[in-house]
């Protein structure tokens, strides 16, 4: 009874978040800007830009000469790529789906050229370019680099992480200066920052504001979030762009938008990938072609309500459910079970789900975690292994 409960509980809270998410949040390939370990040095890019300064003006910051020296590092890009798209209008059609299947092709395919256009950012005098992958697409596409002297050049693909939604492209002879890494961890809310990108094919556009917030999750635009909010406006075509601080550096990559305008315009609420996740995102591309993340093995888990956490004996909805978890994994082999809720991952609280795989992911791979769970009333103190994920 006490699971049956729990599933019910599962299926209220899951219907009620859908709710509240739709209409308001928009995904990275809507109108985001359409279409975590520190690196080592010799892993990272190289950049050459000197820090600047803000000076003031009647009070306010004076950020001309910072914009002019971090539009030349910022590009426009377009992507080309041929996709099998289904020839039925209502292959996305809910009822269709519900009737047919959403995988069913009664009506044949076809080929279809996708094209996608954002913003970009030159990170090294050798032609590192840091974007969002959503504005790539895979890494089967075609893509132009349009640099802010008007000149284009074509861009290789080195390596496009999903999770993060990040990708890093290269091209030969930038021509241009690249801009410095910030270190997010200093940043603070309320600080002055610039958006620069290429909203609506505006190339070289600069929006000013401030930092709203750190640290945001959950938003759906990514599967590993911790975003930058900022009400400098970004909208379509700024995605991938660089977010830079009053000194000059790029503090973080344009990535979304809170909207509920139909033409998904910006309300004054974007997120930005801060800079320290992305130099480590760009880092392991480099270095070992994939983004190494550490794993626990196959489970699923699910937030903890108010009504789960009264059922389960739990004090507070903190920490990430188990509800099932293969037999064959490690972390099952070493204690962990199916209705354990986990509280804590090596000294770190747990807050969710989210939360829970975004320190695994973190955690070395090949080390073994502290994890507490609470289980049947008590506390138990596990030693998992942790795995290298599967891309």
């Amino acid at each position: 009874m006490k699971r049956a409960s729990i599933g019910i509980a599962l299926l209220v809270s899951g219907f009620l978040a859908g709710l509240v998410l739709t209409g308001r949040l928009r995904s990275a390939e809507e109108s985001t800007a359409q279409t975590t370990a520190s690196q080592t040095a010799s892993a990272t890019p190289t950049v050459s830009i000197p820090p600047a300064v803000a000076t003031t003006t009647g009070g306010l910051p004076d950020l001309t000469v910072i914009a002019a020296q971090a539009v030349k590092a910022v590009v426009n890009i377009s992507s080309e790529q041929v996709v099998r798209r289904p020839n039925s209008p209502l292959s996305n059609d809910p009822f269709f789906e519900y009737f047919f299947g959403a995988n069913q092709d009664l009506f044949g395919s076809r080929n279809q050229l996708a094209r996608s256009l954002g913003s970009g950012v030159l990170i090294s005098d050798d032609g590192y370019i840091v974007t969002n992958s959503h504005v790539i697409g895979s890494e089967k596409a075609d893509v132009t680099v349009a640099f802010s002297d008007k000149h284009e050049a074509p861009a290789r693909i080195i390596g496009i992480d999903k999770v993060t939604d990040l990708a890093l492209i290269k091209v030969a002879k930038p021509g241009q200066p690249p801009l410095k890494w910030a270190d997010s961890s200093h940043a603070k809310v309320a600080e002055w920052v610039l958006a620069i990108g290429s909203p609506y094919q505006l190339s070289h556009s600069v929006s000013l504001g401030i930092i709203s917030a750190l640290g945001r999750k959950n938003l759906g635009f990514s599967e590993y979030e911790d975003f930058i909010q900022t009400d400098a406006a970004i909208n379509q075509g700024n995605s991938g762009g660089a977010l830079v601080n009053a000194r000059g550096e790029l503090i973080g990559i344009n990535t979304g938008i809170f909207s509920s305008a139909e033409n998904g315009g910006s309300v004054g609420i974007g997120f930005a990938i801060p800079s320290n996740l992305a130099r480590h995102i760009i880092g392991e591309i480099i270095e070992h072609g994939i983004v190494r993340r550490g794993s626990l093995g196959r489970m699923t888990m699910y937030p903890l309500t108010a009504q789960m956490a009264a059922q389960l004996g739990v004090q507070e909805t903190a920490g990430a459910f188990v509800d099932q978890i293969d037999r064959r994994s490690p972390a099952y082999q070493a204690g962990l079970n199916a209705g354990d809720t986990v509280i804590s991952f090596n000294g770190v609280a747990v807050t969710d789900p989210k939360h829970l795989i975004q320190l695994v992911s973190d955690a070395p791979i090949g080390s073994t975690a502290a994890v507490v769970v609470f289980r049947e009333g008590r506390r138990v103190t596990l030693k998992l292994p942790i795995l290298q994920r599967a891309n």
